[in-house]
């Protein structure tokens, strides 16, 4: 017979649940500016998702039109989750300056959003062994859209992976 949750696994399991929904809305946040900045890179100034923006100094590599919107939604969402999870997710202890939480907040998300690039990479470069088929994703609709798919599933690994170091670090002294 199992034994019934402390009250710390219960708190912590509360806390994992409005992680996730502050998450969740966050994914929307996400999701909504990389497609505007989609939009309005290909039709305003006539960029392609996948084109070139520079080369990374001394390697083969390049950044791509893609690399920047995940980044804009990125920094929007993250900002946004960063309030919502310090009035809401981990909202009991003593705060400390804003500031102090964000800074760890977003250097938790940089580091996140860095695996993330390199998974939306994979995902989108055509000769990866784990890219999304492009027969499918062919970009015939915002749902066929390759890079709307590739930022969920990024989304959805970097997650887990970010509550537990900020609940560590950022916001050790909520609970």
């Amino acid at each position: 017979m199992s034994t019934p949750p402390s009250l710390f696994e219960r708190a912590s399991l509360g806390q994992f649940l409005r992680f996730g929904l502050v998450g969740a809305s966050g994914v929307v946040v996400n999701q909504c500016v990389v497609v505007l900045l989609n939009v309005v890179g290909r039709d305003v100034f006539g960029w392609h998702q996948e084109a070139a923006v520079w080369q990374l100094w001394g390697t083969a590599y390049n950044v791509r039109n893609y690399h920047l919107y995940a980044m804009g939604g990125f920094l929007v969402a993250n900002l946004c989750n960063f309030m919502l999870n310090r009035h809401w997710t981990f909202r009991n202890g003593t705060r400390g300056p804003i500031w102090r939480e964000y800074l760890p907040f977003l250097a938790v998300g940089l580091v996140g959003q860095g695996i993330g690039l390199l998974l939306l990479t994979a995902l989108m470069h055509s000769g990866s062994p784990i890219a999304l088929p492009s027969d499918v994703f062919d970009g015939s609709s915002g749902l066929r859209n390759k890079l709307y798919w590739a930022n969920l599933i990024v989304i959805v690994v970097v997650t887990p992976l970010n509550f537990v170091v900020n609940k560590l670090w950022t916001f050790r002294r909520a609970g």
